[in-house]
C-alpha cells in the first residue's frame, strides 16, 4: 500500500461522486470509494481511479441508518489503519415533494441521509483525532457537497432542500466546533445532470440557466473539491461552483420552470 494520503468520498459510485474521486486521484490521493447499491458502479470507480495508479477501495454502507458514520469510520479504520484525510460528503438523497405534501417519513429520510450522516462523519473523525492526539495544523478535512438551491431557494423538493438548508447551516457551526484538528467547509454545486423524470431537451435548456449560459462540468466541481482538502486557509466557507446558477432566481426548481416555459 502506498503512502498517499486518502479521501473518503460518499456515493462515489456514480455521477458528481466518481468525478470527485477521479480527479482526487488525478491530484495523488488514494481513494476509499463509498457505495449503497451499486457494487457494479463502485467498482467502475474503483478501475477509473486504479487506471490513474492511485488505491481504490470499496465501502458499503447506508447512511439512512443512525450508527452508519462510526460505522464507516470504522471500515476506514480497518482498511487502512487510519482515518482518511479528507471525507467528501457527497451522497444524498433526492426525491420529489413540496411543502404541502412533505411527510414526516420524508423529512427524516432526508435529514438522516443528507445531514446527520455527514455531520457524524465529521464528529467521528475528530474524535478519532482526539484518541490519537495527533498535531494535524488543518490538514484534515471534511467538505460537505451542498447544492445552489440553499442560496436560490424554491419550495420544489421540499424535503431535499431543507435537509440541505440544514447542512449549509451546519458549516461553519461545525467548523467552529472541531477545530484547531479539522476543517469543514461546503461545496454548493449547480445542476449537473439528468434529474428524476427531466428529459434531454429539458436538460440541455435547464443546465444553461446560469450566468453564463453553458453547462456547469463536473470535473470543475470535483477539482473544486481538491482544492479545498488542499488549501488549509479555507474553512467554516462555502464554495459555488455552478456558473453564477445561485444568483439566477427562479420561482420554482429550474426542471419545472423551463417545462412550462419552453426556451428557444
Amino acid at each position: 500500500m502506498n503512502t498517499a494520503d486518502w479521501v473518503l468520498v460518499t456515493g462515489a459510485a456514480h455521477r458528481l461522486g466518481r468525478e470527485i474521486a477521479q480527479a482526487f486521484a488525478a491530484a495523488g490521493w488514494n481513494v476509499l470509494c463509498h457505495y449503497r447499491m451499486s457494487l457494479a458502479g463502485a467498482q467502475d470507480t474503483q478501475a477509473a481511479v486504479q487506471a490513474l495508479g492511485r488505491e481504490c477501495l470499496l465501502l458499503h454502507a447506508d447512511l439512512a441508518q443512525p450508527d452508519a458514520a462510526e460505522a464507516l469510520l470504522q471500515q476506514c479504520l480497518a482498511l487502512t489503519g487510519a482515518a482518511p484525510r479528507c471525507i467528501v460528503n457527497n451522497a444524498s438523497i433526492f426525491e420529489a415533494d413540496d411543502a404541502r405534501t412533505a411527510s414526516a417519513d420524508a423529512l427524516l429520510r432526508h435529514f438522516q441521509t443528507n445531514t446527520a450522516t455527514p455531520l457524524l462523519l465529521g464528529n467521528a473523525l475528530h474524535r478519532w483525532l482526539l484518541e490519537q492526539k495527533l498535531a494535524t495544523d488543518g490538514h484534515y478535512s471534511v467538505i460537505h457537497v451542498l447544492d445552489q438551491k440553499v442560496h436560490n431557494l424554491n419550495p420544489d423538493y421540499f424535503s431535499y432542500t431543507v435537509s440541505k438548508l440544514a447542512l449549509e447551516r451546519s458549516v461553519a457551526l461545525q467548523a467552529q466546533a472541531l477545530a484547531p484538528l479539522v476543517r469543514v467547509c461546503g461545496l454548493s454545486p449547480g445542476l449537473m445532470y439528468l434529474s428524476g423524470p427531466q428529459t434531454q431537451d429539458n436538460f440541455d435548456q435547464a443546465s444553461r440557466v446560469n450566468l453564463l449560459r453553458q453547462p456547469i462540468a463536473p470535473l470543475d466541481v470535483a477539482r473544486c473539491a481538491v482544492f479545498i482538502a488542499g488549501n488549509a486557509s479555507l474553512n467554516g466557507c462555502t464554495l459555488q461552483a455552478d456558473n453564477g446558477q445561485h444568483l439566477v432566481p427562479l420561482a420554482r426548481d429550474v426542471m419545472f420552470t423551463i417545462a412550462e416555459n419552453p426556451r428557444p
